[in-house]
């Protein structure tokens, strides 16, 4: 039975024992070490060499976050389970970035913080089910964001009142109402219509208005 070998980080002794005393009674895994902060994690990790390390985020003199991007970057690097009370999206995506292969919260049960550090030796990412949530939403704003700005580039390439113009159709109004709030007369709304096609490469009224929905004009 292959043995794997884990350090454990965390600025609390408490945490630590605990840890031990949940983990330590598993017949595949091994406890080398406990380091109290970052640095002697780093410290240690060079001496015992760690199949995995479970590292705390927030912790005096160098976070878990800083040690992880650290170790990640080392020839032949041990895995790291990030485990933390705290889960919000930017700490879980840059110890994603850092390259932690799993994300467990504290108030994980022995058997899921186990089933991490095994399926992380296994080659297998894990993240907690509140965590996998969060990043989904991330996924949705983030792609949100980049049609936002998209929309709005494209948009950029229209003289002022064309964009006015638009913003009308946006609304769902008709060339007569556009006109009428603009002071233009409806011949000329219908010009600026055909120039917005024109310039954006689009066919017809509701594909400008979807493209000033995505560009968040309609909230302005």
């Amino acid at each position: 039975m292959n043995v794997t070998r884990l350090l454990l980080v965390d600025d609390d002794p408490l945490v630590r024992s605990g840890l031990t005393l949940m983990l330590g009674g598993a017949e595949d895994v091994e406890i080398v070490g406990e380091a109290a902060d970052g640095e002697q994690a780093l410290a240690m990790a060079g001496r015992l060499g760690p199949d995995v390390v479970l590292m705390d985020i927030r912790m005096p003199t160098m976070d878990g976050l800083t040690a992880t991007e650290r170790l990640r970057a080392r020839p032949d690097a041990p895995e790291v389970v990030v485990l933390t009370t705290f889960h919000a999206d930017e700490q879980v995506l840059r110890a994603l970035r850092a390259g932690a292969a799993g994300f467990v919260l504290k108030d994980a049960t022995p058997t899921e913080i186990l089933d991490a550090v095994r399926s992380v030796v296994a080659g297998d990412p894990v993240l907690s089910p509140a965590v996998t949530r969060q990043l989904m939403t991330h996924a949705v704003a983030s792609e949100r964001d980049v049609r936002t700005a998209a929309a709005r580039r494209r948009l950029a390439d229209l003289a002022e009142r064309e964009r006015d113009v638009a913003v009308g159709i946006g609304r769902g109004r008709s060339n007569a109402e556009i006109a009428a709030a603009l002071y233009l007369s409806v011949a000329t709304v219908k010009a600026h219509v055909s120039r917005i096609m024109s310039k954006l490469d689009l066919n017809n009224r509701v594909q400008i208005a979807l493209l000033v929905h995505d560009a968040g004009l309609l909230d302005d």
